[in-house]
């Protein structure tokens, strides 16, 4: 009798990894892709003037201010999705007072998270 089992666990395994791991298929663009959700959901409150902007001094108005960051440091680290600040907020990987879009019930959906994921660990290219 043929043991399956541990084929099976390294297919299992294989299919847990993160979607890091796997090459993104295309290039995501800031201006068409990453844009169009930060003005959706996120410019209301991060322009001078708005409360995540009085709070956090993050201004998404542009490439440049995006890139900048807040008064506490920058939110993105071109090639890491994972430690870059704006993917660890709006997946909820922070204090919930934090959690991006600021009381939006369930938050950003899965795809808009992705693509932005997409975009940092492409680089966050101004594209």
């Amino acid at each position: 009798m043929k043991n399956t089992a541990l084929p099976a666990a390294i297919v299992l395994a294989a299919l847990s990894l993160p979607a890091l791991a796997i090459p993104a298929q295309g290039e995501a663009s800031y201006r068409n892709d990453v844009l169009p959700i930060i003005h959706d959901y996120c410019l209301n409150c991060h322009k001078p003037g708005g409360k995540g902007y009085e709070k956090s001094g993050l201004d998404l108005r542009s490439y440049k201010s995006l890139m900048k960051g807040t008064r506490f440091g920058t939110v993105i680290k071109p090639g890491d999705s994972f430690t870059s600040v704006i993917i660890q907020v709006v997946e909820g990987r922070v204090h919930p007072s934090i959690k991006m879009p600021y009381g939006m019930s369930g938050g950003l959906s899965k795809d808009k998270i992705e693509l932005i994921k997409k975009w940092v660990q492409q680089g966050a290219k101004n594209n």
